[in-house]
């Protein structure tokens, strides 16, 4: 969430950043609400204060035995307990209604952000790689995968209802090989590898910032306080909640691993062929907790998405990166870039990759904060970025490599973890 104080002097600039993220939140209102806190909030206080100031004079005025005195204090002190007892429960109250409307302000996003509604004003600002050209009929994803025997999407549907799906043969050793491949690379770099818990309770999910808003893309567990995670950023967000960390120990950066598992709701008739757009995956997150600068963050920012590309150029995949507009690119976000590789089906880029900074946004929710070299303590930056996601890269992986014997070539890269093979083949 934004500092209230800075939502109080910057009241035009947050305004105008709800407005350009398509945000419907009445700043106006949220402000009066603050206003009738801080009075109310005010009144308690002063109460309290002659509550002790009474208490002075009941204590003095038994000591001078001035009994009539004496009982005219606590008669005003009873007032004014029954005044204070009235309204802490209206200031509670009030203080929670301002806590939630408080998490849905938006981020200030970075002005380099470009304007726009949606992913349609989203702005290419990086192109690599060639497309691949075919001399032959080429397939899409799920019909190679059928005539490869990779995929069972019937018995899965079956099994777990719409948008599920069963990897098997060569794309199930491919997934692993995909995941630990990731999770090589950027441990070599010196980013922690963690493997987090897939389940999270209300709180993680509040300071990840994915509630209140996106309840309906998350799979409760009913009679617990427990989600299932669309993503490792989640868990680890909710590891560090309410700790003050040392300057020494930042940046904390992190590969995280989880199974992920998403509703996709509003996305009915969308994408419901194949693998692309399902409940459940698996996905090697980069996070990183840095020291609250803003230029720190961007330097971090610039290199995880270099990690991002360097794993996509090593799979030999054609991507562009684009500037994610404004309406697109979510409540919390200051800046974020899309990475999107080439599917040839679809004669189009997909996103597959999502790199983000955040500022304190996070921090504040999840109450992550820091002492710096002054002793102050701050809240803590956050960043995260998509290593990989599978089955999602299963397509522009499968497409792009396709051969024309029916076969997909194994980029050199991921040889060393599917065993040294070169190709998936059709079954003799």
């Amino acid at each position: 969430m934004l500092d209230l104080t800075f939502i109080r002097t910057n009241t035009d600039a947050v305004k105008e950043a709800a407005r350009l993220k398509n945000n419907p939140i009445d700043i106006n209102a949220l402000l009066e609400l603050d206003r009738r806190v801080v009075s109310l909030q005010q009144e308690v206080e002063e109460a309290r204060a002659q509550q002790n100031a009474l208490s002075k004079k009941i204590q003095q005025a038994a000591k001078e035995k001035n009994v009539e005195l004496r009982n005219q204090y606590i008669a005003q002190g009873k007032q004014l307990s029954e005044a204070i007892k009235e309204k802490e429960p209206l200031l509670a109250q009030l203080q929670e209604e301002r806590y939630q409307q408080l998490l849905l302000v938006p981020n200030i996003p970075d002005p380099s952000t470009p304007v726009g509604k949606d992913e349609d004003d989203n702005v290419p600002i990086k192109y690599w790689g060639e497309k691949p050209t075919f001399a032959f009929p080429a397939l899409d994803h799920y019909d190679l995968m059928q005539k490869l025997e990779m995929v069972d999407i019937e018995r899965a549907v079956k099994v777990a209802g719409s948008r599920s799906y069963s990897l098997k043969g060569a794309a199930a050793r491919l997934e692993l090989a995909l995941m630990n491949f990731a999770f090589d690379r950027l441990s070599r770099k010196g980013y922690t590898p963690i493997i987090v818990p897939s389940m999270a309770r209300d709180f993680a999910f509040v300071g990840n910032g994915q509630f209140p808003k996106g309840r309906d893309q998350v799979y409760e567990i009913e009679g617990q306080d427990l989600f299932l995670v669309g993503t490792a950023e989640v868990s680890i967000t909710g590891m560090y909640k309410d700790e003050i960390l040392k300057a020494e120990e930042l940046p904390l950066t992190y590969v995280g691993y989880s199974p992920c598992f998403r509703q996709e709701a509003g996305t009915y008739g969308k994408d419901t062929r194949g693998v692309f757009r399902i409940h459940q995956f698996n996905k090697v997150e980069q996070y990183i907790i840095c020291e609250a600068d803003h230029a720190v963050s961007v330097q971090w920012f610039e290199e995880l998405e270099r990690n991002a590309e360097e794993l996509i150029q090593a799979l030999e995949l054609p991507y562009r990166i684009v500037n994610v507009c404004t309406g697109d690119m979510g409540d919390g976000k200051v800046g974020m870039h899309d990475i999107e590789c080439w599917v040839p089906s679809e004669n189009r880029y997909r996103e597959t990759h999502s790199c983000s900074y955040f500022h304190d946004w996070q921090a504040r929710r999840a109450n992550i904060r820091y002492r710096d070299a002054e002793g102050k303590v701050r809240f803590v930056h956050t960043l995260n970025n998509t290593a990989i996601a599978s089955p999602r890269i299963l397509i522009p992986l499968i497409e792009n490599h396709q051969q024309p014997d029916g076969s997909v070539r194994i980029p050199e890269a991921l040889r060393p973890y599917m065993g040294g093979q070169d190709y998936i083949r059709p079954r003799q």
